[in-house]
């Protein structure tokens, strides 16, 4: 049996396991220390001892992972170590082609080419797999310059080794087009043959010097979302191309989205402070927002001149700029309808419908004219506008032409709307305002002089605010309908026929477009300032009951 150990040869049992565990992980040290020297080997630790051969093995293992990064740094070591090995660059081209860099990748073929050619110089053997492989190398170069749109060199390069391609012949002939096209400022043509190309040959789309040429060209012509577009693919390949951002800019300030032109200018001020197009750029779109938004701030506060001038100096730094200039108009011609320049706003107004027709501009040339009682003009120009309105605008369209003929037709009769001096959109404040004005100024006991015109001008006041300023009556009256069941009775036969013939559909469609809710929520403000007129005024406004 086991010998047994006195009690003083004997260990303590905690002691054997300390030594145990110490024994363990000293071990375990050893094997971490061993495993990260062969990671540190097989991962380049000691590059500088490791074969091309090796270095090419290890770049392979990286793109099986898709390590594009590593594979790259691992082709390029084997290069440091073998620079005159054709095989390496051609490694490292296939790799920069997956990675989708294609000017680098014609830089490594074109390496690959030059090294085997002179492998062949130096050997004196123009002849065998050296040639044929340079051959090979030199098919893929040039095709790859046609891809890239540098169809001239791929000619070259085919002659070099006495062959005609046709693609890249046939290439060559149409760039050449693109560039005499543009050289001469013939845009229309110039777009037409870079597109060709761009299409059918160089369709990598790494070619950013072609694709500058023809947003240049795009811009020229006014096809400002075609340079948007092609511009777009340039910095998406190069972004920091200078001229890219600048053209981009002008090209969105020119379709008046001042936002995206004023953040590609300062990406390009950010590349560059010194950029003169972007400088320039960027300070032309800061005058024109400037005085655009300072000109709404002064529209709001009821500054309608003040408006008008600050307008006029963002339209004036480029009246060319049509995309601005048309709805800018448009705010000029409310300024004057609003101050009752009835004869400037619409003049203001014809240049825009002059311009180009709009269904906007004819709306609101319609609404000026109505409120300088044009009105038959007035149904005119809603006429025009539901002729030219899209499909989807034909309803709101039918529904303002419908307005102007009960406009045309109420103007032979009484108008509450022209004796209370408003226009037939003015919201329920605006019309309290002015029965208050023309009530004091009409009422008998302050016309001494001519109480009886005054007396009839006060009843017609009072019953013009009687319907208006009830909004079942006001929409009656803007339907064309009678507004009171005695009217109603008075009606011909052939009246009454008329307006019980209106369909529903019709009878909905006709309605002025004012601010229904304004009749049942009026806040509590306004309802006291109108409630609580002093007693001097109350006894002026309202007669007494004989």
């Amino acid at each position: 049996g086991p010998q047994l150990l006195s009690p003083q040869q004997q260990v303590p049992r905690s002691l054997w396991s300390l030594l145990c565990m110490t024994t363990l992980l000293l071990s375990s040290i050893q094997l971490t220390i061993a495993s990260s020297s062969t990671s540190d080997d097989n991962n380049g630790g000691n590059k500088k001892d490791l074969s091309a051969g090796k270095l090419r093995q290890l770049a392979e293992n990286a793109l099986m992972e898709r390590k594009f990064t590593d594979a790259e740094s691992y082709y390029r070591q084997a290069i440091s170590v073998e620079p005159t090995n054709s095989a390496n660059h051609y490694k490292l081209y296939n790799l920069h082609k997956r990675m989708r860099r294609h000017g680098d990748a014609l830089g490594d073929i074109t390496t690959a080419c030059e090294l085997l050619e002179k492998s062949e110089d130096n050997d004196g053997n123009s002849s065998g797999k050296n040639k044929n492989k340079t051959m090979e190398y030199k098919r893929i170069k040039a095709k790859l310059q046609v891809n890239l749109g540098r169809c001239e060199d791929a000619v070259s390069e085919y002659k070099s080794l006495n062959e005609v391609n046709e693609d890249a012949t046939n290439c060559a002939h149409v760039t050449n087009a693109a560039l005499s096209a543009y050289q001469q400022s013939d845009w229309s043509s110039a777009i037409q043959h870079f597109g060709n190309v761009l299409t059918n040959y160089a369709t990598l789309g790494d070619t950013p010097d072609l694709l500058y040429m023809k947003s240049q060209a795009e811009y020229n012509v006014g096809d400002y979302y075609g340079t948007i577009s092609d511009t777009g693919k340039i910095l998406k390949s190069c972004p920091q191309h200078l001229e890219a951002y600048q053209l981009r800019g002008e090209a969105y300030f020119r379709l008046n989205e001042m936002d995206m032109a004023q953040k590609h200018f300062r990406e390009g001020l950010k590349l560059d402070p010194e950029h003169g197009g972007c400088k320039e750029g960027h300070r032309l779109l800061k005058k024109v927002t400037k005085n655009d938004k300072r000109g709404d701030a002064a529209f709001e506060k009821g500054e309608y001149k003040e408006a008008i001038g600050l307008w006029w100096g963002a339209m004036n730094v480029d009246i060319e700029h049509l995309a601005f200039v048309r709805p800018t108009l448009l705010k000029v011609v409310r300024a004057h309808l609003a101050l009752k320049e009835y004869a400037k706003a619409e003049e203001e107004c014809m240049k825009h419908v002059n311009n180009q027709e709009s269904v906007e501009g004819l709306h609101l040339l319609g609404e000026v004219q109505s409120s300088a009682e044009k009105y038959q003009e007035s149904l005119r120009s809603y006429q025009r506008a539901l002729e030219i309105a899209p499909d989807d605008q034909k309803q709101h369209c039918k529904r303002k032409v419908e307005e102007a003929q009960v406009a045309l037709k109420q103007s032979n009769e009484k108008n509450y709307y022209k004796i209370l001096s408003v226009p037939r959109n003015a919201k329920l404040k605006e019309i309290k305002k002015s029965y208050r004005e023309l009530a004091l100024q009409w009422h008998p006991d302050k016309n001494t002089d001519n109480k009886e015109k005054a007396e009839q001008m006060f009843q017609d006041i009072s019953e013009a605010y009687e319907v208006l300023s009830d909004k079942e009556l006001r929409e009656k009256y803007d339907r064309g309908e009678p507004v009171y069941e005695e009217e109603y009775d008075s009606m011909d036969s052939e009246d009454e026929e008329e307006f019980d013939s209106m369909d529903s559909e019709d009878e909905e469609d006709v309605h002025v477009e004012y601010d229904e809710e304004e009749y049942d929520s009026m806040d509590s403000e306004d309802e006291e300032e109108f409630d609580s007129m002093d007693s001097e005024d109350e006894e002026d406004v309202f007669m007494e009951e004989e």
